[in-house]
């Protein structure tokens, strides 16, 4: 495999980024590859935003996974600052090749950089292998989480 590199998305990466979103059951039904335009807009408002990170992992010219990853000043636990990983995909051809494990590795590291104190992120219930894969990688299934739909 080639050399990957983690990087800032651009509009470009759109159509594959959205692929990514789709490309399981639970995005299949909630996604929409087949038109761009609110992605385009959402990624506008990314851009706009110094909290927010979109970023894709590139390998040999092709865009292999994506996340995003947002950093939110706060009061509680002193003031501390805190990020949420969000949005994490890589393409079907790179599972279980590491990539995961890379990805948020750059995402703790550069919550480190942005004086994070605690790095937190959810996932749907039924994705049980992901859940082994976040504690894996020192996470802790520590809070429920809510939703409520708008």
């Amino acid at each position: 495999m080639g050399e990957l590199e983690i990087r800032p998305a651009i509009a470009a990466d759109l159509s594959a980024i959205v692929g990514m979103l789709a490309d399981d059951p639970l995005g299949a039904a909630r996604e929409s590859p087949d038109d761009l335009t609110p992605y385009v807009t959402a990624f506008e408002r990314l851009t706009d935003d110094p909290n927010q990170h979109l970023v894709v992992a590139e390998r040999e010219g092709r865009v292999v996974g994506t996340l995003q990853l947002t950093i939110i000043p706060g009061l509680s636990r002193k003031g501390a600052t805190r990020s949420v990983i969000e949005g994490v995909r890589v393409h079907a051809d790179e599972r279980g090749s590491g990539l995961g494990t890379r990805f948020i590795e750059w995402a703790v590291e550069e919550s480190r950089r942005q004086n994070c104190q605690l790095v937190q992120l959810t996932s749907d219930a039924t994705r049980v292998d992901a859940h082994r894969f976040y504690e894996r990688l020192g996470f802790s299934a520590s809070h429920v989480g809510f939703k409520m739909q708008l």
